[in-house]
C-alpha cells in the first residue's frame, strides 16, 4: 500500500501517526509540503514518509490518495489535477459533497471519511460514506469504522464531530476550578482526565443500555449529581448545546 496525502494538517498528521502506531502495513507515504513544519517533522520521524512539493507527482506515485485540504483549497486545486480512474480517493474535506468531488476529480472511486484526532492512538469512530471495502480495510486498523450509505445522514456525524473543542473546554474549566481551589495543576489535570476517561469507557461498555439510563443511574435523590444536572438544565445549557449542533448541521448540509 502506497499512500499520498494532499494537505498535511492536523487530521492528516494524526492519521499518519496512527498508521505507525498500528499493525497496518504501508510501503510508502508521500505527503505534500503545504504545512512545512508538520511535513518536515513527519519526514524526519518516519523513514517511509517522504515530502513531495508537486501534488500531481503524489497522485502518480500513490495507490490511495487522501485529500486533507480545506474546502477553499480543494475547490481551487482539485480540478487542475489528474486523478486516474484506478486511483482510490479518500476525502477528509468537510463541506465538499460527493457529487462535486467526483466532478472535481473526474473520478468515481471516492469516499468521504470523518476521522478525529484520537485516530493517532487508534481510537475513536471513523465514518465512511458510502461504504467502501478498500477504505474500511484501511481504517479498521486505526479506529472503529462506521459505514453510512446516505450522505445526508452522514452530515449528522460531521456535526457531532464538532464537539471536540467544547468537550476539552469542559475538562479545562473543571481542572481550572480545582486549581483555583488550591489543587496542584498536575494533580488536577490528571484527576479530571482520569474522571472523564473512566466515564467514557463505562459509557462504551454500557452503550446498549442507552445513555438515558446512565443519566438516571448516576444520580441519587437530592444528591450532588442531581443538583448539577438540574442547575445546568435550568440554565438551558443542554438546549443551547443542541442549538449549536443544529447550527453546525445547517452549515455542513448546504
Amino acid at each position: 500500500m502506497i499512500l499520498g496525502f494532499i494537505g498535511t494538517g492536523k487530521i492528516s498528521s494524526s492519521i499518519i501517526y496512527g498508521i505507525f502506531n498500528s499493525k497496518l502495513k504501508v510501503k510508502r507515504i508521500y505527503i505534500s509540503s503545504r504545512n512545512r513544519s508538520i511535513a518536515k517533522k513527519l519526514e524526519k520521524k518516519y523513514k517511509r514518509v517522504k515530502r513531495i512539493s508537486n501534488n500531481q507527482e503524489i497522485i502518480n506515485k500513490s495507490s490511495i490518495i487522501i485529500l486533507g485540504v480545506t474546502p477553499n483549497v480543494g475547490n481551487t486545486i482539485l480540478s487542475k489535477l489528474k486523478f486516474p480512474k484506478n486511483k482510490k480517493i479518500i476525502s477528509l474535506i468537510s463541506t465538499i459533497k460527493l457529487d462535486k468531488l467526483r466532478k472535481l476529480t473526474r473520478n468515481k472511486n471516492i469516499v468521504r471519511a470523518t476521522p478525529l484526532p484520537p485516530i493517532e492512538i487508534n481510537k475513536g469512530p471513523i465514518v465512511i460514506c458510502p461504504p467502501n471495502k478498500s477504505a474500511k480495510n484501511f481504517f479498521k486498523y486505526l479506529g472503529e469504522v462506521i459505514e453510512i450509505r446516505n450522505e445526508k445522514l452522514s452530515y449528522k456525524f460531521w456535526s457531532t464531530a464538532s464537539l471536540m473543542a467544547a468537550y476539552y473546554e469542559i475538562l479545562n474549566v473543571s481542572s481550572s476550578w480545582l486549581i483555583k481551589k488550591g489543587i496542584n495543576k498536575k494533580m488536577a489535570d490528571k484527576y479530571i482526565s482520569e474522571l472523564f476517561l473512566s466515564l467514557s469507557q463505562d459509557a462504551v461498555k454500557k452503550h446498549s443500555q442507552g445513555f438515558k439510563k446512565l443519566v438516571a443511574d448516576s444520580q441519587t435523590p437530592k444528591g450532588l449529581n442531581m443538583q448539577v444536572l438540574k442547575e445546568l438544565r435550568r440554565s438551558k445549557f443542554y438546549k443551547n448545546f443542541v442549538k449549536s449542533l443544529e447550527n453546525v448541521n445547517k452549515r455542513v448540509s448546504r
